[in-house]
């Protein structure tokens, strides 16, 4: 026989086995429900008012019990005397909770001892190019300049300025008009402050013809301090556009100084990366001595990163490849000592108007921003720094908006693609770029870019300088970056002592810079001057260090205590008071459901009521109305005419009505004769339902 012969249909007892422990369950769990119910409802008082009155008979708190217990005129004194002190609870619980929800911070100082990492040293000259190496690139950049400076120094002494005939003027043969007109520079007249002159700095015969913007010859008696023209820089969504703004400057220095960073921005973003990097300061070049505490070290020591701001930049103890130096011993002696050559010679004349090394000291693994936090050292001098240590712990959310790592900053970091941790100035930045990108559809030279985006530049985005210019002076946009961006919460912070001296000293020049000359180009002829070295003495200045940590103001410790602490001089109470008080809370709340629940019951029959406005029907009566209608009874009056039918066959329906309860009657013949009666018809349908089986 097979396996399927062997299965046995499931029996309809095992079904009902499996069906009446489930219905046994529910039966239980609402019994269990119906007694809990019951036991809430035996409480201290079915009504408000004798829950109120057994709650104020017996709290510890004091007040409410003198209140039922005192006279009527004492009553009311301490009815309103427990109600005054209460709402001073209340208040100062009130003014406690806001001041823990403000969460607020102190801030403690900490003096310690240790030996301690050293800072990570960042050395950059001031000029980002040499001169020679980048002057094919700027060589129509650099004419155009020079002709506008001698149009701008041209008037003499009272002449009015007039605008420069390009076409047949000798100064100006082979000038770059188009990359002139890209982003030009123009003088404004302001005699007349209501209208002042825009007067053109180059301008064809054409231009000149139809559009002469020349300023009205000077009065004679205009002082010299009245016949200033202000050097601005003409800024226009795109070539020929009406939409221009005008950047003054008070000195035409500032303005040409401004003007040529926009268009060298313009032309070195087209330039390969590595192209910038060569063009740039080497190490083994400029990095001509080094020597940390006792142990001597060179270039290769240093770590080369691309600054846009600064060209090529060396970083010592950066922490990236190799475990962070510590110092042994506070004391000039034991710090870094470099000697650099700047080589000012080859400086780029409108592009860098400092000479000097920037450097910049800073965390292991950070990005270095030295435009913000560098300092200068000058050439020509020894620069000591004396370092001293802050280390900065700040609480985070909720008590600061600060990050421990950066990850919950909306902004993305551009600068994560050097391996750097994070900071505020990388996320402004990124900020800033992010906002370029999307609203000029290109990113700014000086900063990382996104991906799948380029470079600004004048051929392909010819409104990229005045939509910058626009973005840079928005204070909406930058408030938003400013609301993006967060703090570190944890931060060191190096405090500088900065002192200087001639370096080298004129009785020790001459064999210094013959000794330099000869280990960096092996000649003996000095190739090296005071104008271009310089020497830093880095180092602790102590081994002590300061940590500025925040601690919470207020804890919950605080808050607990201080609620306490105002409950029980108030109105003298407790926690257990306070217990009390909720239970009497849950008490109100079941008499307040009770008499919702038999709210709904009183409804309920009210609409039962209205339903059958008489007395509701019996059993028998609801059933008699479904019943085959040929065991209805038929009228007396058919009975009469005729002669009585023989009985149907069938079982005719019970009579119900004997479940009705009926009235009590008084003992006597009626009783007995109706229970004579009913035992017949009792017998009579004993034997017609034998007969029906």
């Amino acid at each position: 026989m097979s396996a399927r012969g062997d299965a046995s249909p499931v029996s309809p007892s095992s079904c009902s086995d499996l069906i009446f422990p489930l219905a046994d369950t529910r039966m239980n769990l609402k019994k269990y429900f119906v007694r809990a119910l019951h036991r809430l409802q035996k409480g201290p008082g079915y009504t408000y008012k004798e829950l109120l009155v057994w709650y104020c008979d017996n709290t510890n708190t004091h007040g409410p019990k003198r209140i039922i217990k005192e006279g009527p005129k004492k009553k009311v004194m301490w009815f309103f005397l427990t109600l005054l002190f209460a709402s001073l609870v209340f208040w100062q619980w009130g003014i406690l909770i806001n001041t823990y929800l403000s969460y607020d911070v102190t801030s403690s100082l900490s003096i310690g001892f240790k030996t301690m990492k050293f800072p990570a040293v960042t050395v950059c000259n001031a000029n980002p190019f040499k001169y020679s190496e980048v002057k094919p690139l700027l060589k129509e950049l650099d004419k155009l300049i020079e002709a506008a400076l001698e149009r701008i120094l041209q008037p003499t002494h009272g002449d009015p300025i007039s605008p420069l005939l390009l076409n047949g003027s000798n100064t100006t043969e082979g000038l770059d008009l188009e990359l002139w007109n890209q982003i030009p520079l123009v003088l404004i007249d302001e005699q007349d402050k209501d209208n002042p002159v825009i007067v053109e700095i180059f301008e064809t015969n054409q231009s000149a013809a139809g559009n002469q913007t020349a300023a009205p010859p000077a009065p004679t008696n205009v002082t010299s301090e009245e016949k200033k023209y202000k050097l601005a820089v003409k800024l226009c969504s795109h070539q020929g556009s009406n939409n221009c703004t005008y950047r003054n400057f008070t000195s035409a220095a500032q303005a040409v100084t401004e003007w040529y960073i926009l268009q060298s921005t313009s032309i070195l973003s087209k330039v390969p990366l590595q192209e910038r990097i060569r063009m740039g300061y080497q190490a083994e070049d400029m990095i001509l001595a080094c020597l940390y505490g006792a142990e001597p070290c060179n270039y290769k020591n240093f770590t080369q990163i691309y600054h846009p701001d600064h060209g090529n930049c060396y970083i010592f103890n950066w922490g990236m490849d190799k475990e962070a130096l510590n110092s042994s011993n506070p004391g000039a002696e034991f710090g870094l000592k470099l000697i650099l050559d700047i080589s000012q010679q080859d400086y780029i004349p409108y592009l860098s108007s400092a000479a000097g090394a920037r450097l910049m000291l800073h965390q292991q693994k950070s990005f270095p921003f030295l435009k913000d936090q560098g300092i200068y050292a000058m050439a020509g001098t020894e620069t000591s720094i004396g370092v001293l240590v802050d280390e900065l712990e700040r609480m985070g959310y909720p008590y600061s908006d600060c990050t421990m790592n950066g990850s919950d900053v909306p902004v993305k970091n551009l600068y994560s693609e050097y391996n750097t941790s994070y900071s505020i100035q990388a996320c402004l930045r990124s900020c800033f770029q992010n906002h370029m990108t999307e609203i000029c559809g290109c990113g700014h030279y000086m900063f990382p870019l996104p991906e799948g985006v380029t470079y600004c530049n004048n051929e392909d985005n010819p409104g990229w300088a005045y939509c910058y210019s626009s973005l840079r002076s928005s204070i909406r946009h930058r408030q938003i970056c400013i609301d993006s961006c967060k703090e570190t919460c944890n931060d060191t912070q190096y405090k500088m002592t900065i002192s200087m001296a001639d370096w080298p000293s004129e009785a020790s020049e001459d064999w210094i810079f013959h000794i330099l000359s000869y280990e960096r180009d092996m000649s003996t002829n000095v190739t090296l001057d005071r104008n271009g070295i310089i020497k830093l003495n880095i180092y602790f200045q102590e081994y002590n260090y300061r940590t500025i940590s925040e601690s919470a103001a207020t804890t919950i410790v605080w808050l607990l205590s201080s609620l306490g602490g105002q409950f029980g001089f108030w109105m003298g109470g407790s926690v257990l008071c306070l217990i009390e008080f909720g239970e009497i809370i849950i008490d109100s709340l079941w008499i307040t459901i009770i008499n919702i629940i038999s709210w709904c019951k009183g409804l309920k029959q009210k609409r039962v009521r209205a339903q059958y406005p008489d007395m509701p029907p019996t059993v028998s009566e609801l059933v008699e109305a479904h019943t085959n209608l040929g065991f209805q009874h038929e009228e007396a009056s058919a009975a009469t005419q005729g002669e009585a039918l023989p009985p149907e066959p069938g079982t005719p329906p019970p009579n119900y009505d004997s479940l009705r309860v009926q009235p009590a009657r008084n003992p006597g013949t009626d009783s007995d004769t109706e229970s004579e009666e009913q035992r017949p018809a009792a017998n009579h349908h004993e034997d017609a339902s034998v007969r029906a089986e």
